[in-house]
């Protein structure tokens, strides 16, 4: 009994979700793009990529937390979410607060002695956005519109974070912490309008409030705006830097953002958590195209630079 009451703890703590604290290492990939010169493979070097991962997974962490507890009422409306731990009681709301406090203090405290101040800034901006999202009165993720605008703030953070894991000082280009927030914008309206679907319209909005007052129709036009956001951000930034690898890298990219337009348009809720869009075959080889020929871009340009 009492195991089966600890694994309803650790699903709660929704730890499977830790791919997602990846997206850091984009930033930390952009800054020795840009600073190559900082490059300097060592012990140190392997332990920042790894804790920089850890101290943001904890407070990813602690977000699940509150989001676990700030959306139990609205999970009785969801036919697969209705089963979390706490909206189906099967966890203690303040064991879980203790957990989200030993998460928030471990990580921040860690991530100060270890990285210094402008790391840790980034890091709990990441917390304070997850309170901004789930907690009322603000609780932006029942306004429409801000629902996703504010939800894809947490990608220039994650951004911020991994570039200031190795950076002291420099701030990383413009360009690319937007188009980071587009694209971010781009997949949570497609996961929006796989809910409407996915739910029908009653069921949707008293899930989701933000919903209410936004068809499906304009969800998947902002959906075509934050695509051609995505892209041109990108292709400008390679053109404004001259960096090859990110010009190359746009056109795939523009595939990419293409296919997905096209699976969410689809009459299906394939976007209902944007992971399960991986399971698509076709998807997949487009993926490792993009990232195939992400890399022999990076290398061709890295020749080219000797």
């Amino acid at each position: 009994m009492q195991e089966k009451r600890i694994i309803e703890y650790l699903k709660a703590l929704r730890l499977e979700r830790w791919p997602r604290s990846f997206a850091i290492y984009l930033g930390t990939f952009s800054f020795f793009l840009l600073y190559p010169q900082k490059i300097v493979f060592s012990l140190s070097f392997f332990i920042k990529i790894i804790l920089a991962f850890v101290f943001t997974w904890g407070i990813s962490t602690a977000n699940y937390i509150i989001n676990e507890i700030a959306d139990a009422p609205f999970d009785q409306h969801h036919p697969i979410k209705k089963t979390r731990p706490l909206a189906a009681g099967k966890v203690s709301k303040k064991v879980l607060m203790v957990l989200f406090f030993l998460a928030t203090i471990f990580s921040i405290t860690a991530a100060y002695l270890y990285f210094g101040k402008h790391y840790t800034i980034y890091l709990v901006s990441l917390l304070i956005a997850g309170f901004f999202y789930n907690i009322p009165p603000i609780r932006l993720k029942d306004i429409p519109i801000l629902d996703f605008v504010s939800e894809s703030v947490n990608n220039p953070i994650r951004f911020l974070i991994g570039w200031y894991a190795f950076s002291k000082s420099e701030f990383p280009p413009y360009l690319l912490l937007i188009w980071w927030w587009f694209f971010g914008m781009f997949l949570m309206i497609g996961k929006r309008i796989a809910e409407k679907r996915f739910l029908g319209e009653e069921s949707s909005q008293a899930y989701r409030p933000s919903l209410k007052n936004v068809s499906e129709k304009v969800l998947f036009y902002f959906m075509i705006f934050t695509a051609f956001m995505s892209f041109a951000l990108i292709l400008l930034f390679s053109i404004e830097y001259h960096i090859i690898t990110f010009t190359v890298f746009s056109f795939p990219f523009a595939i990419f953002l293409g296919w997905m337009t096209y699976t969410v348009n689809k009459k299906r809720g394939e976007l209902e958590e944007p992971e399960e869009l991986l399971k698509n075959p076709y998807l997949s080889i487009i993926i490792f195209i993009l990232t195939f020929i992400f890399f022999i871009s990076l290398y061709i340009e890295t020749i080219a630079g000797k």
